[in-house]
């Protein structure tokens, strides 16, 4: 009886695991940091098949937005799957929203995604963000 009771215990626990949907991981970054940093990263470790949704503050009204398809470096580890501007619940003029993403973790492996935030036709983009995802077993 312990043993079967260890043992069930055993698979609920690796059930995030063998389900091949993951846990999500969710990062969010707010104007506030946008405005004492130009250029915010962060490091994260997941699993294959698991979810990452990025969301970072956005202001269409001003002309800037953030590039619609994020540079990853290695699209083996990491597939974008979804990206979409989020209005403010309370939108008032000039009100930011968020930009929302989603990725999948494919395979074990590192990889760079990076987003920037710019008007059409600058140059050099006013704020980016760039995540190193390890994918690890």
């Amino acid at each position: 009886m312990k043993r079967m009771l260890f043992l069930v215990c055993v698979i609920i626990s690796l059930l995030p695991f063998l389900s091949g949907c993951g846990e999500p991981a969710i990062i969010s970054v707010e104007c506030d940091e946008f405005m004492e940093q130009k250029n915010v990263t962060r490091q994260i470790e997941i699993w294959p098949a698991y979810a990452i949704t990025v969301y970072l503050c956005s202001n269409p009204s001003t002309g800037f937005s953030w590039s619609e398809s994020a540079a990853i470096s290695d699209q083996s580890v990491i597939q974008q799957k979804h990206h979409e501007f989020m209005a403010p619940e309370d939108p008032g003029p000039g009100t930011p929203g968020q930009e929302m993403w989603q990725f999948k973790a494919l395979e074990k492996g590192t990889s760079t995604i990076k987003m920037e935030y710019s008007r059409p036709g600058d140059d050099e983009p006013e704020r980016t963000f760039t995540l190193t995802v390890i994918v690890k077993y």
